[in-house]
């Protein structure tokens, strides 16, 4: 079963690489049909970037490498902690040299507020030797080429991609783009696979990498999960879930 599972994930990415590909070479958005109710899509994003025009990734970093790091601690856990933990790891570990040659306990020390601490030091290490052994310490460019290196998977690498080298490769598909995109009709289930490619479909590729930033700046500041702020919300005359009282 295990197997089995493995492999069907494993065709959706081929599926979802092969459309990403095609897109790049076409320099425009899949001619697919559109739902009736994606319809407002445009709308949307452009409601959005009037909102949030300094929409950007909220981890701080210098280089693809601290980013990479950064992106990597992300995973279950907040920005703001993660950009508390940095600082320190990169004054300790500057390059993927220094960090590929950590002792894995002081690794651990330094970034185990930031959960799962066991892991991701496995991870930081794992990638930072790899980066050192087959790239001469210089993160690549591509997503093939990042998606090899340990504890990095297509959401890592569309955020390195997309952030610290601007290559839209593809849409970075976090918790917030998966409920936001859900309740505004841009999306049907939870699978980050089918998510991305719907809106690689919906939207031009340039606008790809800055999807994810607007999304979660809505998703933080006005859609927030237990209590959205509809009355506020400049989509809820386009949103099918707003919950937006009658007038009496």
């Amino acid at each position: 079963m295990d197997r089995a599972m493995a492999q069907g994930r494993s065709s959706k990415m081929k599926q979802l690489e092969a459309t990403s590909s095609a897109a790049k070479r076409s320099g425009r958005r899949s001619r697919t049909a559109v739902p009736p109710y994606r319809r407002t899509a445009p709308e949307i994003i452009s409601l959005l970037k009037a909102a949030y025009p300094d929409a950007r990734c909220a981890l701080e970093y210098r280089n693809a490498f601290e980013l990479l790091c950064a992106t990597i601690l992300s995973a279950q856990c907040t920005d703001a902690r993660v950009n508390l933990v940095t600082p320190t790891l990169f004054a300790r570990y500057p390059t993927p040299f220094e960090l590929a040659r950590a002792e894995p306990a002081d690794v651990e020390q330094i970034i185990k507020s930031a959960g799962f601490f066991r892991n991701k030091t496995r991870s930081l290490i794992g990638m930072a030797q790899a980066v050192v052994a087959e790239h001469g310490g210089e993160v690549p460019r591509t997503m093939e080429e990042l998606r090899k290196l340990p504890g990095v998977g297509r959401k890592t690498a569309n955020v390195v991609l997309g952030n610290a080298y601007g290559i839209n490769e593809g849409v970075t598909v976090d918790t917030h783009v998966t409920r936001l995109t859900g309740l505004l009709g841009l999306s049907r289930g939870s699978d980050a696979v089918k998510i991305e490619e719907e809106l690689m479909r919906l939207y031009s590729q340039e606008d790809w990498g800055l999807l994810s930033h607007l999304f979660i700046s809505h998703g933080r500041q006005v859609c927030i999960a237990r209590r959205p702020r509809c009355g506020d919300c400049m989509l809820a005359r386009i949103c099918p879930s707003a919950n937006i009282p009658l007038e009496s």
